[in-house]
């Protein structure tokens, strides 16, 4: 029996790919739940409900302040923005807070150079309590979605069965495909199956998803941070092999400019979900984020190697017991990424490693760029003695590359790393 239900969920496989090409690297945002919620109130708070305004003010910053032209292309409405179904069954915008509906708000987003993601349930209400997308209304809805030119679909699994999530989720891949316009697909399945085998078949997900939410809903907290990561580390086995090109492991949404993370853990949220070649969704306020985060967000050594185009998910590699663990992630060109994080709370903390330690070549000289502050550290050797200085709840981040490769007879000492340079 076993052996049938694996061949059939090949088969489902094989018959629902996605094959819309899109999403190779991770994607890049805006998303409105986080920072705005269900905020439905237009009349006592005009300017933060979730509204046909704020998408457009949103879009506006995007396109203006840099963000867009970074990779930030994708303007995510989330729950709450319908209405009804109408008469036919098709879904209808709330008409007070949408007057000129969704296809105009997805022009809008065009003209700018932007795209439009919108937001539904696989089930019979979204988890806010608005219209869902039942079983029958799939490729009514995909329809609809794609006639009003939406560039990405979220589908959440509230209020749905786990029979209605296997039967559901594969429909609508299969009906966004009969559409004919390639709309990014983001599921939300197996975060309500628990996120790991067996009761997630990543093979089936990898084949009819763009990116996928695994585990819980990020809250605005470095202890909801900490979860999130905590729980990738755990399964990083089985996490890191799926995630690629086309299908990436979703750990929610990016917190920088609100109100729960000081800035070390801020740039620490970011060089994490980097390193883990996540989606970067930024659900803040673009009206009143501060320089500070700013930086942090359009940080484009950060967003290169968030980019890469290998697509390889990084994993952690090293846990100390001086609360130190470090992260590599392996880049296009012989490049790679570490992140060297601090759960420590006290104070400052020097940590001493070598290349060897972090399982580098002994046939290579590298260089190394700070993320952060752009230093280059030069001539680092396998068995190089390095010093880090991590602040609590922060990172330090190195770009390594590899700058020649060591001649045989080449004379390797151990020495303090000295030379650094500006870049």
């Amino acid at each position: 029996m076993l052996l049938k239900t694996v061949l059939l969920l090949v088969l489902v496989a094989q018959v629902l790919v996605l094959e819309n090409g899109l999403l190779r690297t991770p994607p890049m945002g805006w998303l409105a739940w986080e920072r705005f919620r269900c905020n439905i109130d237009c009349d006592e708070d005009p300017k933060n409900c979730i509204s046909e305004r704020l998408f457009m003010e949103m879009a506006d910053l995007m396109a203006q302040d840099g963000w867009r032209d970074l990779g930030y292309v994708y303007l995510n409405i989330d729950d709450c923005w319908i209405g009804e179904r109408d008469d036919t069954g098709r879904l209808v915008p709330d008409s007070k807070r949408f007057p000129h509906g969704i296809a105009f708000l997805a022009d809008y987003a065009h003209s700018l150079g932007l795209k439009l993601g919108i937001y539904e349930d696989m089930g019979n209400l979204t988890c806010m309590g608005y219209p869902g997308t039942t079983l029958d209304k799939v490729e009514l809805d995909a329809q609809t979605f794609a006639e009003w030119k939406v560039d990405m679909l979220k589908l959440d699994g509230c209020f749905s069965t786990r029979e209605e999530r296997e039967e559901g989720y594969p429909k609508m891949a299969a009906a966004l495909n009969a559409t004919g316009r390639p709309i990014a697909f983001s599921c939300s399945w197996p975060a309500y199956e628990g996120g790991l085998p067996p009761e997630v078949n990543y093979t089936l997900l990898a084949s009819i998803c763009n990116l996928w939410r695994n585990y819980d809903d990020i809250q605005d907290s470095w202890r909801s941070v900490l979860s999130i990561l905590d729980w990738f580390v755990k399964h990083q086995d089985i996490l890191q092999p799926v995630a690629g090109p086309g299908h990436w492991n979703d750990p929610d949404m990016l917190l920088i400019g609100n109100f729960g993370l000081s800035f070390e853990q801020a740039r620490a949220q970011m060089a994490l979900w980097t390193v883990l070649a996540a989606p970067l969704f930024m659900s803040t306020d673009l009206r009143t984020i501060s320089p500070q985060n700013v930086n942090i967000l359009q940080n484009p050594l950060m967003i290169k190697i968030n980019q890469d185009p290998l697509g390889i998910q990084g994993r952690m590699i090293l846990k100390e017991k001086s609360f130190i663990e470090v992260f590599k992630r392996p880049l296009s060109g012989d490049t790679s990424v570490l992140v060297f994080f601090s759960r420590r709370t006290d104070m400052p903390f020097r940590y001493h490693s070598s290349l060897a330690k972090l399982n580098y070549s002994s046939s290579r000289i590298y260089e190394a760029q700070d993320v952060f502050s752009g230093d280059i550290i030069s001539g680092l050797r396998d068995d190089t003695s390095f010093t880090v200085i991590i602040n609590p709840s922060g990172v330090v981040m190195w770009y390594l590359y590899p700058i020649q490769k060591m001649q045989i007879t080449a004379q390797k000492s151990q020495v303090p790393l000295m030379k650094i340079r500006k870049f």
